[in-house]
């Protein structure tokens, strides 16, 4: 018996590894059926980080290539959330297509991906998308050529995360040499960006103390030449900078007091010549140093917007301006940053009210000198309509009964049109400016049938991606 025990032994063993690698590697083609959200909706709030704070991921994780994938010939770079400048306002470099065929525009390709409104980026000819397997439960950096939608490899860490409004939220941030993403979970991963090598990673709950936000991480990564930029919000760190090819932490802004971590990410401004980063955390607004004499020293800080849920970012706008807005009826402020003397102070210049001008979930645009929205869903009788607004708080026009978005994206164009996509995936573009809201072309893409399509839009080389909570698109549109 003990002669037969040992042999026996390694062929469960062997059988056991290999029934672990097919597994692993069937995974990646599984039915997405398995994938698609219930159709009673999300997990229930309470109960969506049950157990996560009990599991810390090796986020060295696994990775599988396809070879034979090379990257797509998309010409143009979309390098993170909201473009190269995060403004949202893509550059055209052919005219529009305006007037669209019956069957809408064309669709070069579609690919089924995980429950989220996750958007990727990118750098010459990939896309990056951070995406959620729910058969192998972990988060799943993915790289796609972007000319067809074929996945090139991707690297999968273990997270247990329920369904809470989708899983993963964050568009990723890449340059030349390297990709970033943050999971539902607050995990932190650096890989190379040609070849999906693992760098670095780590989760900012251990490191840090973040707490997870209530629909879990919805703060993209701004990186900087070889920084990346992270507002942890933690215990003693509200922001911090980390070296990209090392993973080392390059500079830390202490935490004031009373900072938590919102859906809301980090943006940059310039006033009298000193760069700025500007997050809106739970608990109040700062503006931290972007210059390298002192990068990371907190300039200024506002406790005058207290939403308790945010998840626009800031939006800029000249003469040190910006815009903060956040649902759940609490509208909106114009802030001014003033240098003063040898410091600075943020000054409030008005206040909008849910009805006049805010934002549920999207970022607002600002665009030749002015600010567009979608209004939420508690904005009165302009609810859901998309309004304009000049810098001085002047209403100009509402898009229109007809013309309703619900909580879903829009991206504007630099030469005076917005592409808007609704809850269930009807896409519109309209042509806008100070004289009125004019729609141009309206296409059921989804046919009514889409699902909560929240995540933001991104243009390159004449090419629209969208997405709803478990398909992305890529549209032809010049």
């Amino acid at each position: 018996m003990k002669k037969i025990l040992p042999p026996v032994i390694t062929v469960i063993a062997a059988c056991t590894a290999a029934w672990l690698l097919v597994r692993w590697v069937s995974g990646t083609n599984t039915s997405n059926s398995i994938r698609m959200a219930a159709q009673s909706g999300s997990i229930a709030e309470a109960l969506a980080t049950e157990g996560a704070d009990e599991y810390e991921s090796d986020l060295a994780g696994c990775f599988l290539a396809n070879p034979d994938i090379r990257a797509g010939n998309l010409k143009g770079n979309w390098t993170g959330f909201r473009g190269e400048n995060r403004h949202n306002i893509a550059v055209t470099q052919k005219k529009l297509l305006v007037i669209w065929p019956k069957e809408g525009p064309q669709v070069k390709w579609s690919i089924e991906v995980g429950d989220g409104h996750a958007m990727p980026s990118l750098q010459n000819g990939t896309l990056y998308l951070l995406d959620y397997d729910e058969v192998r439960a972990g988060d799943c950096l993915r790289a796609l050529n972007a000319d067809t939608g074929a996945e090139r490899w991707h690297h999968l860490y273990a997270v247990r995360t329920k369904r809470n409004h989708g899983i993963s939220r964050t568009v990723t941030a890449c340059n030349k040499d390297y990709v970033v993403s943050i999971g539902p979970q607050c995990h932190v991963l650096c890989l190379n960006a040609e070849s999906g090598k693992y760098q670095w990673g780590f989760n900012m709950r251990s490191k840090f103390g973040t707490k997870v936000p209530l629909w879990y991480t919805g703060q993209c990564p701004l990186i900087e030449e070889n920084t990346l930029i992270l507002a942890p919000a933690g215990k003693d760190v509200v922001m911090c900078g980390v070296d990209l090819k090392t993973g080392d932490i390059s500079f830390k802004t202490p935490q004031p007091g009373g900072l938590d971590m919102s859906h809301a990410s980090i943006m940059t401004i310039s006033v009298d010549g000193v760069k700025q980063y500007i997050y809106a955390a739970l608990g109040g607004i700062i503006g931290v140093s972007a210059n390298e004499a002192d990068r990371g020293r907190i300039l200024w800080q506002t406790k005058g917007f207290t939403a308790s849920v945010i998840a626009p970012s800031p939006l800029i706008l000249d003469k040190g301006r910006f815009f903060m807005t956040a649902g759940y009826g609490y509208g909106g402020v114009m802030y001014q940053i003033i240098k003063e003397g040898p410091g600075w102070q943020v000054k409030e210049l008005f206040r909008t009210t849910r009805k006049q001008f805010a934002s549920e979930q999207q970022t607002p645009i600002y665009l030749n000198g002015l600010l567009y929205s979608v209004l939420p869903n508690d904005g009165g009788a302009k609810r859901q309509q998309l309004v304009c607004m000049t810098p001085e708080g002047k209403h100009l026009w509402s898009s229109g009964k007809d013309d309703r978005f619900g909580l879903g994206p829009y991206l504007a164009t630099d030469d005076d049109h917005i592409f808007l996509l609704n809850d269930t995936g009807t896409l519109t573009l309209a042509e806008v400016g100070h004289a009125a809201y004019k729609r141009v072309a309206r296409y059921e893409l989804m046919q009514g049938k889409g699902r909560d399509a929240w995540g933001p839009m991104l243009i390159a080389d004449g090419c629209l991606f969208l997405r709803d909570s478990t398909r992305i698109y890529c549209l032809q549109i010049e």
